[in-house]
Parts: structure tokens; sequence; C-alpha cells
């Protein structure tokens, strides 16, 4: 038997998570039964989405468990198997991080080739995160070429693919906004038109100068203030992708809507929200077009990487705080 340390949702947070939510578990790996692997966790991702499932209520994923380790993204390697078609020593991309050692079957796995990019970037531009631009951007929101497009949290790891693919595909002009003058410095270096500090002054003022005549097409990775500015912005038939509202996710009280939804209707706006697993069928496109503006050095990606499992609800803070560049993960 090997030792497994594993993080468990402790407590179900009121308001902000803290490092009392979550509880480090030493438990022991079992051997693998039939059809099962065995997978020694290299990366794990966190993601906004997690906040969610911490609370007690019905929503598109089921909630975490109380007393129960957490899952997400993860990549690692198989240490063993039981199953024919997944060998000792393959890499496999799965949903049960949170630990470091995790054991499922092989038909939840999917093997990816580790001499194409660095494992991380399978949970990152690679991965559901460079999936989840591409699909939100090109068929949620059906950016046009010559269209202007503004992309909310542009400096994550959602938001950084988003205005640099929008760029690849033709847009006129790409706005972003971040939380640091640090973080707006990168996205004028990752080639966006324009970028602004959120905490400089009103969003709506802000995105109005940075976008004169106004925009077409909004990346939602935040709501409140970013959505009520992005409606008044929008031009007549814009459309909103929405991916996350990161800005409500620890508020105790219910949200204000934005003040001015009327306008949704003389503008003729569409406003959609989208989960990326709704748009598996572009995978394959998806990975041809990454993988070559990578190859070609058109794409750049960041990444936030935190070190061992016992730093895991750090960096989930860390990220609910907006302290990651690109994607957050954790080295296990």
């Amino acid at each position: 038997m090997t030792t497994n340390r594993e993080i468990h949702l402790a407590s179900r947070p009121q308001g902000w998570p803290t490092e009392d939510t979550f509880r480090l578990v030493e438990t022991d790996v079992p051997t693998p039964g039939p059809g099962q692997i065995v997978v020694r966790n290299q990366y794990m991702s966190v993601d906004p989405y997690m906040r969610g499932r911490m609370n007690d209520v019905k929503s598109y994923v089921p909630p975490f468990a109380l007393d129960a380790p957490l899952d997400g993204g993860a990549i690692g390697e198989v240490v063993a198997s039981e199953a024919p078609d997944v060998a000792v020593g393959d890499t496999v991309l799965h949903n049960l991080g949170w630990r470091e050692y995790a054991v499922l079957g092989a038909t939840s796995a999917r093997k990816v080739d580790p001499s194409l990019a660095p494992v991380s970037a399978y949970l990152s531009v690679l991965g559901m995160t460079g999936l989840t631009a591409y699909a939100g951007l090109l068929e949620v929101a059906a950016m046009n070429p010559g269209e202007t497009v503004f992309v909310s949290a542009a400096a994550g790891s959602v938001g950084s693919l988003v205005g640099q693919i929008a760029k690849l595909k033709g847009a006129g002009r790409v706005v972003g906004s971040a939380g640091t003058a640090a973080k707006v410095q990168r996205l004028k270096a990752l080639g966006f038109d324009a970028a602004f500090d959120y905490h400089d002054g009103p969003v709506r003022e802000s995105l109005r100068e940075a976008a004169p005549d106004g925009i077409d097409v909004y990346f939602d990775n935040v709501g409140g203030d970013h959505l009520e500015a992005a409606i008044s912005a929008l031009n007549l038939h814009g459309r909103v992708a929405i991916c996350g509202m990161i800005a409500q996710y620890n508020d105790t009280e219910p949200p204000a809507a934005p003040r001015n939804l009327a306008m949704v209707i003389g503008k003729r706006l569409t406003l959609r929200g989208f989960l990326v697993n709704d748009h598996g069928h572009l995978r394959e496109e998806f990975v041809r077009d990454v993988a070559g503006w990578l190859r070609e050095g058109q794409l750049s990606y960041d990444e936030t990487i935190i070190e061992g499992i016992d730093n895991a609800p750090a960096a989930f803070l860390g990220l609910l705080r907006g302290e990651n560049l690109g994607k957050m993960l954790v080295r296990l």
C-alpha cells in the first residue's frame, strides 16, 4: 500500500472560503480492480466554478460532499493498471484532482501525448481552459472578423486566450480588463489593443475610453459592473458569451442585476450562458488550430504554479483573489 494525501471539504463556506474550509487527509492507495487504473497526479487544476460546488445547492454539477475529497481536472502518470487499453507509464487526463494518487475506471481517463507539449498545457491552453475560450468566442458569441471584442478577467487562464484567439481570427479591436497594472501590461504584450485596470475608475468609463465606437462581443468572466458596462457599450445586435461571474461567487446576499437590462431589448442583444462540455464537437478543430498557433509562436499562455498538495487550498483562495496570471495549477 502507498500513502496518499488528499484535500477534503471540511465545511461549507458562508461567503469567502478560508483555509479551515479544507482538510488534508492521509489515506492508502488500494490496488486497482478490473478495468481500473492508478494515476500518480503530476498537476491539478483549481477553477472558479469549484466555489459554487462548495455550496449545497442544485446546479449543473453536484456539490462537493463534506468530509470527502474534492475533484477537478488533473493529469498524471499511470502507475498501476488493470485495463487492457491503458499501460503503466501512460500519461492521462482525468477529473480526480485534489489528491496525489487517483484510482478510477480507465474509461474515465483520456490518454495524451506528453511529447507534444508540457503536460501542464493539457490543463490549460490545450485543455478545458483553451476549449472554453475557443468555443465561447467563436461559437457562442459567433465573433466575426472586424468586430470589437471586450474580455473581462482578461489576464486569467480563459480571458488571455480569448483575446489572442480574437486577434488571430480577425477581430478589429480587442479590449481587456484586469486587476493590476502588471496584468494590464501583460495584456498589451499579448496583443490586446487596449487594456485597463478596473480599480482605476468606473468600468463603464474605462470601457468607453478603450472602445469609443462600442463593442460587438463581450466575453464575460466577471458579471456585476462589468456586465452592466458591456450592455451599455454593446452595439446593435451585440452578443455576450457568459462564461462566469466570479464577482459574485462569494456574496452572501443576492446580487443586484445590471441596472440597464432594458437596453437588451432596444439593442436586440443576445446574452448566452454556456458550459464547455456542450461544445465537445469542436475539440478536433480546436486542437488543430491551437496546436498550430503554438507551434508557429502566434499564441502564448501563462501559468501560475503552486507546489504541493498541502498548498492546494491556498492556490484556490489565491485564484479567487486574482493572484494568478494565466492558469492556476498545483504541482503535486
